[in-house]
């Protein structure tokens, strides 16, 4: 194809743009050529524009037929449309997503039998867009675990007020200084010396930790398991509170403040995708300064429906803070003393 058909072709194009509202003309038409028109080996020829173009050539406006198949978006959207399914649901979830599976019946018992995130498919190298969806909505669900508080209605309903660690900065310092989340702030041991009583057998302690969700998902179950049964087994029950900006290791400052036979702190667990309800409940026999994890029990993965049941990890917990006194030991030390 020669350039005058080319230019031919490309101006007639342009002028249906231009008739179906798609483009706006261009202020000097005669002076645009969409296509560089110098080609090798002709070097000293003239470049063509549109003005040479015979003018019998081109279709006048009014016998141009309009584009149906340009449409530009509208300015705004009144209301948003999502064609895809929720990939959350149970059956979007676990769905095999492998194209022809061999045996489609034993992808499916495999899928059922791990959480892991297998059978899910690709879309050439890459997920599939069912797949990438549900990872970025579980990743969400992470985010807003790790980065928001305990509701304080929830902590209102049960009487507790809430102290410190020495994180002084946000989540942000809390996540990357850790061992400023194992100290109490100076107000902190303020307010334990002016409200909590001492030297009781147990004191029971809640703990953002690294997921909020996991304290409002499973303290209405346990808390109050853990209260009767100290309460039932005639041991005295020390005044509750919560710590914001939570680890593990400020049992040894609530120990030191308070002088308890056992410390029971619920904490938020480390989320994973799509699972930020997960919550612990760790013990130790009169921790202190220095104390360890090696010095401490725990019962993890205390959540409904695939961990530890809340009711029955609360009453687990009560028989182990009850062993703690009987030995007067925790951790490793309490296995020794068991065997």
């Amino acid at each position: 194809m020669d350039d005058a058909k080319l230019n031919e072709i490309v101006e007639s194009v342009v002028r249906q743009l231009i008739a179906a509202g798609a483009v706006s003309a261009p202020a000097a038409p005669a002076a645009v050529s969409p296509f560089p028109q110098q080609n090798v080996g002709q070097a000293n020829q003239p470049a063509l524009s549109p003005a040479s173009v015979p003018a019998a050539s081109i279709p006048p406006t009014s016998e141009l037929q309009p584009l149906t198949s340009i449409s530009l978006p509208p300015a705004s959207t009144s209301s948003l449309t999502i064609d895809l399914p929720d990939p959350a649901t149970p059956d979007q979830r676990y769905k095999a997503r492998v194209k022809n599976p061999k045996d489609a019946d034993a992808l499916k018992e495999l899928i059922a039998s791990t959480t892991a995130r297998i059978g899910v498919g690709r879309a050439g190298p890459r997920y599939n867009t069912a797949s990438l969806l549900l990872f970025q909505g579980d990743h969400a669900i992470t985010q807003d675990a790790l980065y928001r508080d305990i509701d304080q209605r929830l902590l209102d309903e049960f009487g507790l007020f809430t102290v410190q660690t020495n994180v002084t900065d946000g989540k942000e310092q809390f996540l990357l200084r850790p061992d400023l989340g194992r100290q109490l702030s100076g107000d902190a041991k303020r307010a334990l010396n002016e409200k909590c009583a001492k030297n009781v057998n147990i004191q029971l302690v809640v703990g953002d930790g690294l997921s909020a969700a996991a304290i409002e998902a499973n303290l209405r179950q346990i808390f109050p398991v853990i209260k009767q049964g100290i309460q039932s087994a005639g041991l005295t029950f020390g005044t509750p509170f919560s710590v914001k900006y939570c680890r593990v290791g400020v049992m040894n400052d609530i120990g030191e403040a308070l002088q308890p036979d056992v410390v029971i702190l619920l904490i938020g667990e480390r989320p994973g995708l799509g699972r930020a309800e997960s919550m612990s409940a760790y013990l130790g026999y009169k921790p202190k300064y220095g104390d360890t994890d090696a010095d401490r029990d725990v019962v993890c993965n205390i959540f409904e429906n695939g961990g530890t049941n809340p009711l029955e990890a609360g009453a687990f917990v009560v028989q182990i803070a009850q062993k703690m006194r009987q030995h007067q030991a925790s951790g490793v030390k309490l296995k020794l003393a068991t065997k």
